[in-house]
């Protein structure tokens, strides 16, 4: 049986500016999506415990499939030891993550694409040609995808002690059948993050620092943070925040105003990061498998 291994894919991303960005503006698109996958990477703590039980769960169906029952029982004593010290913890969570992998996708066209691709997409459903449709809405994602497999901490210590019940009672073939299926019951967890919803705020954290030194450079992030919230739009990524897409860029457009008419700006920067944020974090998906 293939052993669970913890591991953390980060994709390369070619970070490309939609929008005739300078390369400035590209590469504060490009810092914050390197820093979403890095803040999603240290989010979710693997639990340790969690993983030797698996693996002790591994070890004992080799063993029993090798006829060494006392071995197997021995590693299932093992897996419910590790998994009573989270059970014990206070406020023990009821998925345990023990495998963590991120992968990135990154839409490279152009807004004005976006809706001839879905179109195209359409024909190609009506005509029923899934696969090709599937190509094209594929290629309209722009998210990091975090993949949390978990350990569900309510089910699995009872499949192992049944499991050594069944081997003390001679029934091998049952105690297969029983971590077979607890094996099996490790849910999947997917995180989508929207890239667009990303550069923005921080395209607009980025021009509120250098405003008041250049403000040509800070306007022309405020433009572009106004083009990845639109690209957002348009590729479907919804926010259950009560803050709308349409707020968001007025609020971009009476900053640029009151930057150009040389007004004080500290607090409507203040007031849109704050609602970028709670826009950005209500617009991240969780979605079980």
């Amino acid at each position: 049986m293939k052993k669970l291994l913890t591991s953390m894919i980060t994709a390369s991303l070619l970070v490309t500016s939609s929008f005739a960005a300078d390369a400035k503006t590209n590469q504060v698109s490009k810092n914050a999506v390197v820093k979403a996958e890095q803040n999603a990477q240290s989010a979710t703590k693997l639990v340790k415990e969690a993983i030797r039980a698996i693996q002790y769960t591994q070890d004992a169906l080799i063993y029993l499939n090798a006829n060494k029952k006392d071995k197997a029982i021995e590693s299932l004593k093992k897996a419910v030891g590790e998994l009573a010290i989270v059970l014990n913890a206070p406020n023990a969570p009821y998925l345990l993550p023990v495998d963590i992998q991120m992968e990135a996708y990154q839409f490279n066209g152009k807004l004005s694409d976006v809706a001839k691709m879905v179109d195209e997409a359409k024909i190609l459903v009506a005509k029923n040609k899934l696969p090709q449709a599937r190509t094209i809405l594929n290629a309209l994602r722009d998210e990091i995808v975090i993949k949390t497999i978990n350990l569900p901490l309510a089910t699995y210590p009872a499949a192992l002690n049944l499991a050594i019940k069944y081997i003390n009672e001679g029934k091998v073939k049952e105690a297969k059948d029983v971590l077979a299926m607890a094996l099996s019951t490790l849910v999947e967890v997917d995180t989508i993050i929207p890239i667009p919803i990303v550069k923005a705020e921080a395209l607009v954290k980025e021009a509120s620092k250098i405003v008041k030194k250049d403000k040509k450079e800070a306007l022309k992030y405020l433009e572009e943070a106004k083009y990845q919230l639109k690209l957002a739009e348009t590729l479907g990524y919804t926010s259950k925040s009560s803050t709308t897409y349409k707020m968001l860029k007025d609020a971009i457009n009476n900053l640029e105003k009151e930057i150009k008419a040389n007004h004080k700006t500290g607090g409507l920067f203040e007031e849109l990061i704050k609602k970028l944020k709670e826009f950005k974090e209500k617009a991240i998906e969780h979605i079980n498998k």
